[in-house]
């Protein structure tokens, strides 16, 4: 099995997972907040599928994750019922905290610039 295949398997469990969790979900902790499937990474069998979630209050993530964990069987079927597929893989959410790490650098590199600014004209 080809590699692109995986990855265009991915991206469409990722699309039909967004539409999903965003149209029939009812559980407060996911309708809530906003949120973002940034990526789905699928096991070349397509048996399990790793699904990453981000959201923007950071302290929704770890509730949101135990709600769409809760709702994984019912995801799945509505999954199976999307696609065509010989098997719909088992869903495994995960936070994922890169967004949250990339601001944190983006602030770092900020007191980096604003301290290099303030040497030269102490030193002028």
């Amino acid at each position: 099995m080809a590699h692109y295949r995986i990855d265009r398997i991915s991206d469409e469990i990722k699309r039909v997972l967004d539409r999903v969790i965003r149209e029939e979900v009812r559980d407060p902790r996911v309708s809530g907040g906003t949120f973002s499937i940034t990526r789905v990474e699928a096991t070349r069998d397509l048996r399990y599928a790793k699904v990453y979630v981000s959201v923007l209050e950071a302290d929704k993530l770890d509730d949101m994750v135990k709600a769409l964990k809760g709702a994984a069987g019912f995801l799945r079927r509505a999954l199976g019922d999307a696609l065509s597929l010989r098997y719909t893989p088992e869903l495994q959410f995960v936070a994922d905290k890169n967004i949250e790490y990339g601001i944190h650098i983006s602030d770092v590199l900020k007191q980096v610039m604003a301290k290099q600014g303030e040497k030269p004209d102490e030193e002028s």
